[in-house]
């Protein structure tokens, strides 16, 4: 009997330990955030939420780059709808991944973006990957923001 649990416990042990560094709260309460990114208050009076999205499929590749506002949702973005609404989705989606975070090391492709700009009355100037699973998964929160991720050629 003992050994019938110890059989049934380990997978589902095993699973919660693998999943417990890819949510997006932290111990410390921070989301899951990029690289690099600054962030600071705005004055009062500040301008709409406006972000400048710059999305390469790698470092060496030629980049595509849409301006987004929103409330209401608009710029340039081919889905600024979309966009707009995965940001509102997420607390803080600019925020760094912190530097002591363990990340599962799952390369997701080299794939790089900058977002540069105002939200919700902070200025933006951050940076998004996916060379890891906290890089990955931030990525993918607001997916949508970097729209279809143009093809090496």
């Amino acid at each position: 009997m003992r050994y019938r649990t110890l059989l049934l416990a380990a997978p589902g042990l095993a699973m919660l330990l693998s999943t417990a560094a890819c949510g997006d709260e932290q111990a410390n309460g921070n989301s899951a955030g990029a690289p690099s990114g600054t962030t600071s208050v705005q004055p009062s009076g500040s301008p709409a939420d406006t972000l400048t999205v710059q999305v390469k499929a790698s470092k060496e590749a030629p980049a595509k780059t849409w301006r987004l506002t929103c409330d209401p949702p608009g710029g340039d973005h081919p889905e600024a709808a979309g966009a707009c609404a995965a940001l509102t989705k997420v607390k803080e989606p600019f925020t760094p991944v912190p530097k002591d975070q363990m990340c599962t090391e799952i390369y997701g492709g080299p794939e790089i973006a900058t977002v540069k700009g105002t939200w919700q009355g902070k200025q933006i100037d951050t940076t998004f990957t996916r060379d890891d699973g906290c890089q990955l998964h931030r990525w993918s929160q607001i997916g949508p923001v970097f729209g279809n991720v143009p093809k090496v050629r």
